[in-house]
């Protein structure tokens, strides 16, 4: 009886061994090629293209710097690295998590923490970092629902809290889907140009 795969092989080569993720098997081409073609809201939003994770990780470290405009090149590649995981294990909806339980967050947990080690930053990341991620977080998911994903503004109160305010910019910039190409490269340089800056 042959042993269950637990790695995925990716389009750099590396294998990826999803239950002992090592820092040494991660690489920004597959992340950034990875999160552009995962959807945001299972596919369910407007537009020619999906709205992807890489786009959706942009959005939320535009809206983290709008909330803390000093915030180190440190902090803004945390912040955009945090749903980094999604490139291995995709997109799953919050509903679906609940009902799958822990499983998911324990490799979810340790693909960020491999993540985390191959670009420089702590495991555990300090706690006003993980809070300014969780809002800026919330408040993508706030504008994304009522902008893309059909949510009522008082249904997206309900679930992602006050709308957020934000500049035209913000909207004009990170609120119409990229293509799949453009996303990939739009996160990559993002990732490139904080890390030299680190």
């Amino acid at each position: 009886m042959s042993k269950t795969r637990a790695w995925q092989r990716m389009l750099s080569g590396r294998r990826l061994d999803l239950l002992d993720p090592s820092p040494l098997d991660i690489e920004l081409d597959d992340i950034a090629h990875g999160l552009a073609r995962v959807a945001r809201w299972n596919g369910q939003t407007k537009g020619a293209h999906i709205f992807s994770v890489a786009q959706h990780s942009l959005l939320v470290e535009a809206m983290a710097r709008a909330r803390v405009p000093r915030l180190d090149a440190r902090g803004r590649l945390a912040v955009l690295l945090h749903d980094a995981p999604e490139y291995v294990v995709g997109d799953m909806i919050s509903p679906f998590k609940v009902v799958i339980g822990d499983s998911y967050k324990a490799v979810e947990r340790r693909l960020l923490a491999a993540i985390h080690l191959r670009f420089g930053l702590p495991v555990k990341l300090p706690e006003t970092i993980q809070t300014l991620i969780k809002a800026a977080d919330r408040s993508a998911a706030y504008l994304e629902a009522t902008r893309l994903a059909g949510f009522e503004p008082g249904e997206a109160q309900k679930f992602f809290g006050q709308p957020p305010k934000f500049s035209a910019a913000i909207e004009r910039d990170y609120l119409t889907p990229w293509s799949a190409g453009s996303a990939e490269t739009q996160f990559r340089e993002r990732v490139e140009k904080l890390l030299r800056t680190v």
